[in-house]
């Protein structure tokens, strides 16, 4: 209540009018970024109606006026948190809303585990067990998918969930059904993500709650799913700007790179998996940067949580948990030969606890659409790659030429889940190149003056390759065909290791001042975040 009572409505205003005139020229540049990166997102058919284009366009704009001010009114390194909670905020929420129906990958199968944990069920019970058989599908020679399905193998959720596959990749002016009441009628599903842990669907299981509670339409099952889970990640990642002495405004690009902002406001478990490594990465360049033996056990403890709870979500980022090796040992305030057995210790929890959870998660992948792959087999892939050496070489050789290009281009390439054949068919080249050249130089030549030392920085280069070879290693095990390199790879699965990149890559030159960088760099962050919403309104509403 004193917050509130001693806020000055007439001082707040008078600040923020002052600064749109005194910060003209940074929003100016914002406004002609938009237009031109606005402008190579359309096609002639925007022209047909281009209303809901230039009415998003007006929303982006002064929302990105509103970021830009707020953060010249909030630019101290004690404040920037609040300036990242704002942008997130304020462009994931538009997202949230104008991105169509469960069109992010696997959003409805997301969707679903969410409704399922919304009910107090945190462990989903596949009715397969009753039936006797281990997958949904079983295995059919001569098909790449099988199609023997095990009917009455599945989870029971309810019925509304039927409306996001049915209208999956429309938007809201293309159905009439999203009007529908919540139908809790109970229904049989084959696909719900029961190897993912039940605590990365928590936001959104509050949403769907709310949802519930409230007798909302069925689509407010999806809204309020996707803002309380983008919510949960803007306090997480401002909660980790705040703890970060150092590289603040790489941390936040990182957050806000435009695939960083599309999956956090989704019902995506990677809303998690992305909030959960910024703030472990966070915690560990506070831990490197703290004063000779200050940091404490407690701390230790907190930042092992943070990654078990990582790798729980995504398995290979439980190697986070090395980064403790890689923090100066005297700003620890045991002695090495007591602070040493203790973080092995944790690193060995850490490892059973993780090959605990894959023991129960992996097998349930057959409990899922996923099991109609025929010619997905981790042992025949093995023993492919012990009868042919080349084989490996060749892999290496692929996640480091071809994969590495597609991941670039996943800066700004999102999911379409009516393009069947390329789900990620959209090309942005110019504001992609754009975005790839700032991100660059941001994360590797950040003018702020910050040391780690030799054993860290090449720690941390060699764990970014060991959790890239591993993800990828995982990939070719259970999505890609015996023998063949499709492994279905995404820069989400990746966004964590960008966050490690100024810390391993990082050089002191840069001939812009560093206070001079900041500004024009929250106002890129703005710009692409704006065009991200741009090039979904001229995508999908270019007819209403």
């Amino acid at each position: 209540m004193d917050v509130v009572n001693n806020f000055d409505f007439n001082a707040t205003f008078n600040a923020y009018k002052d600064m749109l005139f005194k910060s003209k020229k940074y929003w100016l540049i914002y406004l002609a970024l938009i237009v031109i990166f606005g402008l190579t997102t359309t096609s002639k058919k925007n022209t047909i109606h281009p209303e809901f284009a230039i009415l998003t366009f007006v929303i982006v704009a002064i929302l990105g006026i509103f970021c830009i001010l707020f953060y010249f009114l909030h630019d101290s390194d004690e404040e920037l948190y609040k300036v990242a909670f704002v942008i997130i905020l304020c462009f994931s929420i538009v997202c949230a809303l104008i991105v169509p129906i469960c069109d992010v990958s696997d959003e409805s199968e997301h969707i679903t585990r969410a409704e399922i944990t919304s009910r107090g069920i945190l462990f989903p019970h596949w009715t397969g067990e009753e039936l006797g058989v281990d997958g949904l599908f079983n295995y059919t020679p001569g098909q790449v998918y099988s199609t023997q399905r095990n009917d009455g193998a599945g989870f029971y959720t309810i019925e509304s969930l039927k409306f996001f596959t049915n209208y999956l990749g429309d938007t809201v002016f293309e159905t009439r059904h999203d009007t529908d009441k919540i139908n809790h009628t109970p229904y049989l599903i084959e696909s719900t993500f029961e190897q993912n842990p039940f605590f990365g669907y928590l936001p959104q299981a509050a949403g769907i709650f709310v949802a519930k509670l409230l007798d909302l339409n069925v689509m407010w099952m999806l809204w309020l799913a996707r803002i309380c889970n983008l919510i949960f990640y803007a306090c997480v990642v401002s909660l980790a700007i705040r703890k970060t002495p150092v590289l603040k405004l790489p941390l936040i690009l990182v957050s806000c790179i435009p695939i960083s902002i599309y999956q956090a406001s989704s019902v995506s478990i990677d809303c998690m998996i992305i909030s959960l490594a910024i703030l472990a990465v966070s915690y560990f360049i506070y831990m490197c940067h703290s004063e000779e033996k200050s940091i404490t056990r407690k701390e230790i403890l907190i930042f092992s949580v943070i990654c078990i709870l990582l790798g729980l979500c995504k398995l290979t980022y439980l190697a986070f948990i090395f980064l403790l090796l890689l923090v100066p040992f005297r700003n620890y305030q045991d002695e090495i030969k007591r602070v040493l057995p203790i973080i092995l210790i944790l690193i060995a929890v850490a490892g059973i606890i993780g090959l605990l959870w894959s023991r129960y998660s992996t097998p349930t992948l057959l409990h899922s659409w996923r099991a109609s792959r025929n010619l997905v087999n981790s042992t025949a892939q093995i023993q492919y790659m012990i009868n042919n050496p080349d084989y490996v070489k060749e892999f290496l050789k692929i996640i480091f030429t071809r994969d590495l290009r597609h991941l670039a281009n996943g800066v700004f390439s999102f999911f379409g889940a009516r393009q069947i054949v390329d789900h990620y068919i959209d090309k942005y080249l110019v504001v992609t190149l754009s975005l790839l050249s700032f991100l660059a130089v941001t994360l590797i030549a950040y003018p702020q003056k910050v040391k780690f030392e030799l054993k860290t920085r090449l720690g941390v280069i060699l764990l970014i390759l060991v959790i890239y070879i591993a993800t990828c290693f995982i990939q070719l095990l259970t999505w890609a065909f015996v023998g063949k390199f499709n492994l279905g790879l995404s820069l989400r699965y990746f966004i964590p290791l960008l966050a490690l990149i100024p810390i391993a890559l990082h050089v002191d030159y840069n001939p812009i001042k560093r206070v001079v960088f900041d500004k024009y760099a929250i106002v890129l962050i703005v710009a692409f975040l704006a065009t991200m919403i741009i090039s979904f309104a001229t995508k999908y509403y270019w007819i209403i």
